[in-house]
């Protein structure tokens, strides 16, 4: 655990990078993008930053494909582009945790796979 000066010292932001044009749908035939239920914010919540890559000083964007199914529950994640174990862990496990919206194609609820760029930085 970081003591108080040091937590003054390092300071953590977390930017995701979440909009229409860098959530890529998989499926191109989709009305609708699978999006997480609450917006950014519930993404961002669910992320930790890991306190070994903080104190190694460790950034950068970590690119995750992720199946959500008809009810919304993400079934499967990948890397697709990673900066480290911890990073690429802690994408996945911040994405699992969040409930989404279901992907719609032809005004039916369907499984759609979409990539997420999740990036981390110290500050």
């Amino acid at each position: 655990m970081l003591g108080e000066p040091m937590k003054n010292v390092i300071k953590v932001i977390l930017i995701v990078l979440f909009t229409s044009a860098l959530l890529i749908a998989q499926e191109k035939s989709l009305d609708k993008t699978p999006e997480p239920v609450g917006g950014i914010s519930a993404l961002t919540n669910n992320i930790v930053y890991p306190e070994t890559a903080k104190l190694d000083g460790v950034e950068g964007k970590v690119f995750v494909k992720a199946t959500v199914d008809k009810n919304g529950d993400v079934v499967k994640c990948e890397i697709i582009r990673s900066v480290s174990k911890s990073l690429d862990q802690a994408a996945i496990d911040a994405i699992k945790k969040t409930e989404f919206t279901p992907g719609i194609m032809g005004g039916k609820k369907v499984e759609a796979e979409v990539t997420i760029p999740i990036t981390f930085k110290l500050n």
